[in-house]
């Protein structure tokens, strides 16, 4: 969908469904520009409302169906490589390129539970999209840093080096639709609009609430394959060497202990029981920008 102001400005694009089974940005998206009023607006606002259809419509999560890839780890993308690198290159070329900014929601997975933040890149333009960020209104905005990300290959990413100022926003988890998480994503995109100057937000859309800049992303992976068993929850703010869970065999003893390998804020975890080797368990944000300086 594109909705075309009555007056000239920027040109934002919006995201949803990248992942296929993340529905509430998909609501929220929907929903924002079946209500927009052109005649208010001020610019452009082009919208893709489900992003990777067959993952949604064979409920795959992360990945497409296809070639098993995860599109968010494929952008900018190839015109000659597999199912996913296309499509990547089908929405960067038509979508982002020559936009003034990118927003990409998501949400937790089918199986990650998750505390709302964002997410941008270090860049040139970092800035900006530290702007972005803050006027979304997560509790939590992570820019992660180039070297050792944790996420590579990623809409934000990839816009970053264009020179576009993107983050990705994460409200919503566990494959439900919720209308605290709807409404977050909504509010976060009249507050961007507003923040760049297309579109006054609503009155029932709340002022920018307090931000936290965290500086690192950090990504803990199960050292054996087993059942995972959390101890905390997202949103918790947990202490370096506390325990955050532990992967259990089949009959409850504990193979591996999972502890906190420095301060931060866990913003998502694996829902369910079953992990393999290797398998994502759990993200802390960390890092925390304090008047200038990152502790």
């Amino acid at each position: 969908m594109e909705a075309r102001g009555s007056r000239p400005g920027p040109v934002v694009t919006l995201l949803a469904g990248v992942h296929g089974c993340e529905y509430a940005p998909m609501a929220a998206l929907r929903s924002f520009m079946r209500l927009i009023d052109p005649g208010l607006l001020s610019g452009t606002v082009r919208a893709v409302l489900r992003a990777n259809p067959t993952a949604f419509r064979e409920r795959t999560a992360f990945i497409t169906p296809e070639d098993g890839k995860n599109l968010n780890r494929c952008f900018p993308g190839s015109p000659d490589g597999t199912h996913s690198e296309r499509l990547a290159e089908f929405l960067f070329t038509r979508f982002v390129r020559g936009s003034d900014a990118l927003i990409d929601l998501h949400a937790g997975d089918l199986v990650e539970a998750l505390s709302p933040f964002t997410l941008h890149d270090a860049s040139p333009v970092a800035d900006q999209a530290r702007e972005l960020a803050t006027a979304y209104g997560m509790p939590l905005a992570i820019r992660q840093q180039g070297v050792g990300a944790a996420v590579s290959g990623s809409t934000c990413g990839a816009a970053a080096e264009a020179s576009i100022p993107a983050i990705i926003a994460e409200a919503g988890g566990c494959g439900l639709v919720t209308a605290e998480a709807v409404a977050s994503h909504t509010a976060g995109i009249h507050r961007v609009l507003d923040h760049l100057g297309m579109l006054r937000a609503p009155k029932w859309v709340p002022t920018t609430p307090r931000v936290r800049h965290m500086t690192r992303f950090v990504w803990l992976r199960s050292p054996v394959r087993g059942w995972w068993e959390p101890a905390v929850a997202p949103g918790t703010e947990v202490a370096a060497g506390s325990r955050l869970g532990a992967v259990l065999d089949p009959f409850g003893e504990e193979l591996a202990e999972v502890t906190a390998p420095e301060d931060g804020v866990l913003v998502f975890l694996t829902s369910s029981p079953a992990v393999n080797a290797e398998g994502l368990l759990l993200a802390l944000a960390s890092g925390e920008e304090r008047s200038g300086e990152t502790i």
